[in-house]
Formats: C-alpha cells, sequence, structure tokens
C-alpha cells in the first residue's frame, strides 16, 4: 500500500516527460493514486495521452485552458461525473512572454504582466474554486509549484518572479479561506530543474551552474525530487500543514553571499 492509495488526484500542467508536473504523476501513480490529467488545447492532446498511456489504470483525461472563460467549471463538471470526488489538486502551470524573460523589468508590458499572472497565479484561485465541490470534507490537498526568485532578485526572472510571488501569497489566502471546508493548500519551490518551459529564461544555464556548484548539497533537484515533496504533501502524513512554502532546492535558499 502507498501513501496515496485509495486517492484521487488531478494535475494540471503535464506537457512532456521534462515537466515537473509528470515527476509528480509518476511519484502519485507509484504511491497508489488514481490520477487526472488535463490538456491544454488539440495540440497538446496527443502528446499528454501518450503519457498517460504510461501509467497503467484508469487515467481521465480532459481539456481545459485556464484563459478561456468556462474551460475551468466544464472540465470539474466533467470530472465529477466521470471521475468522481477529489483528495488532491496539483497546479503545475505556469507562462510568460519569452521577450518577457531577459533584460530590463521596467521594459515589462501590461500585456505581458497580465498574460503571466493570469496563467501563472490567478490560475490557482480559479481551479481551486471549481475543485472544492469535489474536495471538501475530504481532507484534501492543493500542491502549487514556486520558485525562489518570488522572494529574492533571480536575473531574467522578471515578470515570473512577480507572478510566482503573487501565487505564494495566493498560497496563503487560500489556506485560509479553504481550512475550514477540510483542504489543505501548501507551495513547493523548487529549484531550477531543465524543463521546456525553463529554458525560454534567458542564460538559464547559469542558474543550474551556480546551484550545483554553491548549494549545501551541491548538486541540482531533479523532478523526482518534487515529485516525492509532492507526494508527501498530499499524503495524510501532512495532515498538519497548510499555507506553507516548501524549499526543495538542495539548500540553496538558506544561503546569504
Amino acid at each position: 500500500m502507498g501513501l496515496m492509495s485509495g486517492k484521487n488526484v488531478v494535475i494540471f500542467g503535464v506537457a512532456n516527460k521534462r515537466s515537473i508536473a509528470w515527476g509528480i504523476a509518476q511519484a502519485l501513480h507509484r504511491e497508489g493514486a488514481r490520477l487526472a490529467l488535463n490538456y491544454q488545447n488539440e495540440r497538446m492532446e496527443e502528446s499528454v495521452r501518450k503519457l498517460a498511456a504510461e501509467l497503467p489504470g484508469d487515467t481521465f483525461l480532459a481539456p481545459c485552458d485556464v484563459t478561456v472563460p468556462g474551460d475551468i467549471d466544464k472540465f470539474f463538471g466533467r470530472l465529477g461525473k466521470e471521475f468522481g470526488p477529489l483528495d488532491g489538486l496539483v497546479h503545475s502551470i505556469a507562462f510568460a512572454k519569452r521577450e518577457e524573460l531577459g533584460g530590463s523589468f521596467a521594459d515589462t508590458s501590461w500585456d505581458g504582466y497580465a498574460m503571466a499572472q493570469q496563467v501563472s497565479a490567478w490560475s490557482l484561485i480559479g481551479l481551486v474554486k471549481g475543485a472544492l465541490p469535489l474536495m471538501e470534507g475530504r481532507d484534501a490537498s492543493v500542491v502549487c509549484l514556486t520558485y525562489y526568485g518570488a522572494e529574492k532578485v533571480v536575473q531574467n526572472y522578471n515578470v515570473m518572479g512577480v507572478a510566482k510571488a503573487a501565487l505564494e501569497c495566493s498560497t496563503r489566502y487560500l489556506a485560509n479561506d479553504v481550512g475550514p471546508r477540510g483542504v489543505r493548500v501548501n507551495a513547493i519551490s523548487a529549484g531550477p530543474i531543465k524543463t521546456v518551459s525553463a529554458m525560454g529564461v534567458s542564460d538559464f544555464g547559469s542558474l543550474l551552474d551556480t546551484m550545483a556548484q554553491k548549494a549545501p548539497l551541491r548538486r541540482n533537484v531533479d523532478q523526482g525530487d518534487v515529485g516525492n515533496t509532492a507526494a508527501f504533501l498530499l499524503s495524510n502524513l501532512a495532515r498538519g500543514i497548510t499555507g506553507q512554502t516548501i524549499y526543495v532546492d538542495a539548500g540553496y535558499s538558506i544561503l546569504g553571499l
């Protein structure tokens, strides 16, 4: 019996094998969870279906684009009918225009700022609101993904750092809101991981090199490290933890200069 045996979890953000969300999906499947996944649009459907096929069982798949009005409600309406109640939700969604992830933060456009906030931060609020009727009273758990650039200046992270700061703050407010209804909300602050989206940050390779050289564990973290922590936070072992940001960064965040 695994940590998540008998639990239903929906994961938003699985896109390819390098996705942090995919590492979380593998960990949860290993621990016995029954999974539901979204795909953003028809273009993404095939790749997500291929990954889901690697997880034996009745993995649920349905479209959901958090920027499309009504998509979240449609997704959870279908999920409730075809999948059942929820014990967990993973938010691993973020986006910023590539031109905003380099150069001067002062040059951030309003459109770029609004897009990053909508996809990377507001979507957590929308998804929790949509999932709550399926989670209420089940000692359920929500986990989202953030990064150290939310609290310290990381070169070229720019508008995404501001969006992640909003995400972390939203985690605390949501935890306070839904706690009385039996739902926990926490964030994982993962160290830099070589994902497709992360490579959009200018000079991302230097972040990986710096962490491996300076972090107390003298290494980078990977999707598996994050997946294991997510499994813990989604399990009953973490039933007393909510509103927190948990660092999975080989200790990098404890350092000063």
